[in-house]
């Protein structure tokens, strides 16, 4: 079913406000671009009297337009963070779905999305206890011992929870990762050298694995694959640079262990 828009001027700007805000909200948890496109555009598209809707997204803005009795409206909003939340991508893809099947009016979408978008399902200390038994494992993965297990447990909850506190002051994604690597390295050393673990390099490698851009990796395949190669060149970057912002962390930290500066 779908829902007439009414004859005045801020219906139509109203739709694509939502259609622009639900793509937002998908970008900045983690989403692929294709994936925001698609939902602005359906959404657009839903409604009686829309001639034209269009969209083009990458990941750090979004472009959106629609044609309503003659008059082209066009949005433009800035994504200048993002993190990884599957949940709010899901919800946000379920709102969609009964938007464009139902006569939802548009201020209930409103309402709808701003209501997703204050969902919070783990606190900060919940994420880090989880992460950081994510990481644990991975130490057992390498090789490494119980021991090790338990170092990369707690190197890796101090990291997780520096990091989190890091993200609030707006920190860039390249500092961010670095000084997390480095912390990482330095608290994997002196757990060695207190006997709590035993392989050094394997307690670092469990350590940074909440800090390598796998989902960036993904989506910077799945973009390119479905041919929005802007969005999949600039996520390429971006986890290149992560990996670099990693690589410096722990490089630095060991070349001044070796050099005998940390003991």
């Amino acid at each position: 079913m779908v829902q007439n828009l009414q004859n005045n001027e801020i219906q139509p700007k109203k739709l694509l406000l939502l259609a622009i805000l639900a793509g937002r909200t998908m970008l900045k948890n983690g989403a692929e671009t294709y994936r925001a496109e698609d939902t602005i555009e359906r959404i657009c598209k839903s409604r009686k009297g829309i001639q034209h809707a269009d969209a083009f997204v990458t990941p750090t803005g979004i472009f959106a337009s629609l044609e309503y009795n003659g008059e082209m409206i066009t949005y433009f909003i800035r994504v200048k963070s993002s993190k990884i939340d599957l949940n709010i991508i899901s919800l946000v893809n379920e709102f969609s779905r009964q938007f464009v099947n139902s006569n939802m009016s548009i201020d209930e979408g409103l309402k709808r999305l701003k209501h997703i978008n204050k969902i919070n399902n783990y606190k900060t200390i919940t994420r880090s206890l989880f992460g950081s038994l994510a990481c644990a494992f991975f130490s057992l993965l390498f090789g490494g011992t119980l021991m090790d297990f338990i170092s990369s447990y707690m190197v890796s909850l101090i990291v997780l929870i520096l990091i989190n506190k890091l993200t609030e002051y707006k920190i860039t994604f390249f500092l961010n990762k670095f000084i997390g690597a480095a912390l990482a390295s330095i608290l994997s050393i002196l757990s060695v050298r207190l006997g709590i673990g035993k392989n050094m390099d394997t307690i670092i490698i469990a350590s940074i694995m909440s800090l390598v851009p796998g989902v960036a990796i993904t989506n910077a395949m799945r973009d390119t694959i479905s041919g929005d190669f802007l969005s999949g060149l600039s996520r390429t970057l971006e986890a290149i640079f992560s990996a670099l912002a990693i690589a410096f962390g722990v490089g630095v930290v060991l070349n001044m262990y070796f050099k005998g500066v940390i003991r």
